[in-house]
């Protein structure tokens, strides 16, 4: 009998795009969830004062803000197409393999380019 792998190592496993798409819904939801204080924060300074108004927004238009509103876009974008996914896959819609996984591309890729095109206009 060969022993059992104690850990897996889930980078060298072989997922199909669906099982990806389904950990980065996760994911997206939870750096979602992650970051409501930081926006919280952020919004509290934005209406103290117009000198941290403008902190506020020197930091979101330079370029660790940049990047953290590009990840919130991004997660907001793929958390909304894969979660489509997800419930049209449980009414039973897209269920056949090739369709779960014309979806899986459609949603990963669909979350990715708007992204784009939303860090391009914003930025």
């Amino acid at each position: 009998m060969a022993a059992r792998p104690v850990w897996l190592n889930p980078l060298r496993m072989r997922l199909p795009i669906g099982g990806w798409v389904s950990i980065l819904h996760r994911a997206s939801g939870v750096l979602l969830c992650l970051a409501v204080p930081a926006l919280l924060y952020a919004l509290m300074l934005s209406l103290r004062s117009p000198a941290d108004f403008a902190a506020v927004a020197a930091f979101l238009g330079g370029g660790i803000g940049f990047l953290f509103v590009l990840a919130l876009i991004w997660a907001s974008l793929h958390h909304l197409f894969a979660g489509l996914r997800h419930l049209a896959l449980d009414l039973g819609w897209g269920e056949a393999r090739g369709d779960a996984r014309r979806t899986a591309w459609l949603s990963l890729i669909a979350a990715l380019v708007l992204t784009g095109a939303l860090g391009a206009w914003i930025g």
